[in-house]
């Protein structure tokens, strides 16, 4: 809002009516759909040491999460290029100009039809997302050194795409993103009681069957406890009004095969790729603690080669500045060269 993947068999919501009771799985897959819909020093150079070095030449390629596009990482971009770097943000297949918005998802809204609406997303996987990024990559990587930025589930096709070609990035980066290493999916992680308290168990999911393979959360709801779990999971610090410009930036489909497929980073492969984290420490979508333990396993994973974690006071759609990331993303542009 993401090696090779397996597709899910399931949605992540049930298909009972409203009312009915959601199982453990169901919550968890609905809570990863809506993580994305919009970080002290470690290992390597510290940012006073990056700072007074000059920035070579990079490309910066972002990734957004579930159910968002590159939209949401415009500001960002723009920031970027006003510096003098080269910057672009991806829209994953089925998102962005691409992207499928279910008739019944139209004003006035059919939210009976809205649960069992076939989407062109069901069919998305881990892989197609890895490709789709990797040959943007390639691209830039004609340019010079290539700087892979993932924001939330975005980490996943980050740490596929890792796997792949690893000897066509020169840094990787998660702003509060997901970094399957031990466990094998942003679901599992998920799971974990680090991710106990995210208010994205809250975010309420339509219940669409198992065969549409996708996750699908009705953003243009008039919910009132919908937009306030929405505000606290996604925009915590926001105004009411800039959390509903940032809800109708968001898409409702999310390939439910994201989230469960295997993502771990290889060793051999996205082990060897310098990388940072920049930790949120105001995200109530993935928790501090989660944030946390995914930077610690994956340091255990590759200790030569450990996390550069910046922590950044903001919530999971990250700073309401965009000078502020694109701050901390100059910075890695000089730790490449």
């Amino acid at each position: 809002m993401s090696d090779t993947s397996t597709t899910s068999d399931t949605t992540g919501v049930q298909s009972a009516g409203e009312g009915g009771g959601r199982s453990r799985r169901t919550v968890l897959r609905a809570a990863v759909a809506g993580a994305g819909a919009v970080a002290a020093v470690g290992a390597g150079a510290t940012a006073a040491q990056a700072a007074s070095r000059p920035a070579r030449g990079v490309t910066f390629v972002l990734v957004h999460g579930s159910g968002s596009n590159s939209y949401g990482l415009a500001p960002v971009v723009a920031e970027l290029g006003l510096r003098g770097h080269r910057a672009v943000a991806v829209d994953l297949p089925g998102h962005g100009a691409g992207a499928y918005f279910p008739l019944a998802y139209q004003s006035p809204q059919d939210l009976e039809r809205l649960r069992t609406e076939p989407s062109p997303l069901g069919a998305v996987t881990l892989q197609d997302n890895a490709e789709h990024v990797e040959a943007v990559v390639r691209r830039a990587r004609r340019n010079g050194p290539v700087v892979l930025v993932g924001q939330s589930l975005g980490g996943a096709t980050v740490n596929a795409v890792a796997n792949r070609i690893p000897e066509l990035i020169d840094h990787l980066v998660y702003a509060s993103a997901f970094c399957p290493t031990k466990r094998r999916s942003a679901l599992e992680l998920m799971t974990t009681p680090e991710a106990s308290t995210s208010m994205l168990f809250r975010l309420t999911s339509v219940p669409t069957p198992p065969e549409l393979g996708v996750n699908r959360v009705n953003w243009r709801s008039n919910d009132p406890d919908f937009f306030a779990a929405c505000k606290e999971a996604l925009g915590a610090g926001y105004t009411d009004a800039e959390v509903r410009a940032l809800m109708n930036t968001l898409e409702p489909d999310e390939s439910a095969a994201i989230s469960a497929s295997d993502a771990r980073g290889l060793p051999e492969r996205w082990g060897r790729i310098p990388r940072t984290f920049l930790k949120f420490t105001e995200d109530r979508a993935i928790p501090p603690a989660l944030q946390d333990l995914m930077i610690r396993e994956a340091d255990e994973l590759t200790p030569g080669n450990r996390f550069r974690v910046r922590p950044l006071a903001a919530p999971h759609a990250g700073p309401r500045d965009p000078a502020v990331l694109a701050g901390e993303l100059e910075l890695v542009a000089r730790l490449c060269q």
